[in-house]
């Protein structure tokens, strides 16, 4: 078989390999059961939309990691994953969705057989992929094990990126950039959100001398009007755009996995007295915001900057005001550690990368301008090209 495609040095993998065992020695783990996709990819390169079916990584504290997954995405695994194919185990396909046995079953024999069936044995008790009938059959069949929460180990360990992910960002913020082009560009009231959807895509992937082909985002487009913007996560239908609403739009792009996120808000006629002053206090907060958005600082400190200035506008906001943001497969663009919200005492490092969501969802309307941010020693480093502010269209 041809060499797998992979996207970093073999450098890098044993840089992130090195650092999660400095995690699981510090936590008292002896071996790692790793079932979110984006740390599976992230520690081994593995790439492919298998996560609708168990699979994970197993790193131990010595040795390259254990791809497992199904048997059929075996060759899925050989073609991304940097390791030796010994390393890569499959399961045969009767364990998928059967009623009377679990593929935790098939690997649990497999750990006993490579003496990692024992000592402490950290799973990713909460996210997505790792579910209570996965958990009960590796306790029913891993015995002499005693089981740890490793949720967010190596998530924590991906926070500072790599200059080859931070140019992977950067590609995705040309890309988002582009997008929200493509977008003021064509709307108009009249034009049905379907077909605006389908724009959105095309400029989303299509592939361009200047940044390659774009990658699929881990969201789908978000972009309600009027009312339904006051809900912060509806999609599109095939209504027309109406004058007179104000629309955000909810967009990432997304190079190798790596997302920039971006909103930016459309209002189709003459905006109201409302959307005129949110956007003057979200500016004015983003301005702030973005001023404690440096090294050495802590995550709450851009949260307090961002709402005392809203206070001053008589703007509460609830929800937090961003997170930390890098690779990721669906649903969620996020890394699941960083908030930026009061109380999260995270210091903020050189390269750490997070969307600043200052999003506003009223009663019966809502409006978005975002950034995705790179923490610079000096101050950010806004991974997007967008103008920052309300797009007027008539």
């Amino acid at each position: 078989m041809s060499q797998p495609t992979l996207y970093f040095t073999p450098t890098e993998y044993a840089a992130r390999i090195a650092k999660t065992r400095t995690a699981m020695q510090a936590a008292g783990v002896d071996v790692l059961i790793v079932t979110d996709p984006t740390n599976m990819n992230w520690l081994t390169g593995y790439d492919g939309w298998s996560f609708y079916v168990h699979q994970c990584v197993v790193l131990g504290l010595s040795g390259d990691p254990i791809w497992f997954g199904r048997d059929m995405d075996g060759n899925g695994a050989r073609r991304t994953c940097y390791m030796d194919p010994k390393n890569i185990i499959g399961y045969p396909d009767h364990y998928v969705q059967s009623t009377s046995r679990h593929p935790m079953d098939y690997l649990s024999a497999q750990m006993i057989d490579r003496n990692m069936g024992r000592g402490r044995i950290g799973v990713e008790m909460d996210n997505y992929w790792f579910t209570a009938a996965a958990f009960a059959s590796l306790q029913s069949h891993l015995p002499d094990a005693k089981f740890h929460d490793s949720t967010g180990l190596v998530n924590w360990q991906r926070a500072v990126k790599s200059s080859t992910e931070l140019d992977y960002m950067r590609i995705a913020g040309k890309r988002v950039t582009s997008m929200h082009n493509r977008v003021a560009e064509i709307i108009t009231p009249g034009m049905r959100k379907c077909d605006l959807a389908a724009e959105i895509y095309d400029t989303a992937l299509r592939y361009n001398n200047e940044i390659g082909g774009g990658d699929y985002p881990s969201i789908v487009p978000m972009f309600p009007s009027g009312a339904d913007a006051s809900a912060p996560h509806l999609t599109w239908d095939d209504t027309a755009l109406k004058s007179g609403e104000g629309t955000f739009f909810e967009l990432a792009g997304a190079y190798h996995r790596y997302h920039c996120p971006l909103s930016r808000t459309v209002f189709l006629g003459k905006p109201t007295k409302a959307f005129i002053g949110a956007e003057k206090a979200v500016l004015e907060g983003m301005e702030a915001g973005l001023e404690k958005a440096r090294a050495g600082n802590l995550c709450e400190d851009i949260a307090h900057a961002f709402f005392g200035t809203l206070k001053k506008h008589g703007i509460e906001k609830n929800s937090r005001a961003g997170y930390a943001i890098g690779s990721s497969y669906p649903p969620d663009w996020g890394e699941r550690t960083m908030s930026i919200r009061d109380g999260d005492k995270t210091v903020m490092q050189e390269n750490m990368t997070f969307h600043f969501m200052t999003g506003l969802w009223m009663d019966d309307w809502g409006f978005e301008i975002t950034e995705s941010i790179r923490i610079g020693a000096d101050g950010p480093e806004c991974l997007a090209n967008v103008p920052r502010q309300m797009v007027v269209k008539d």
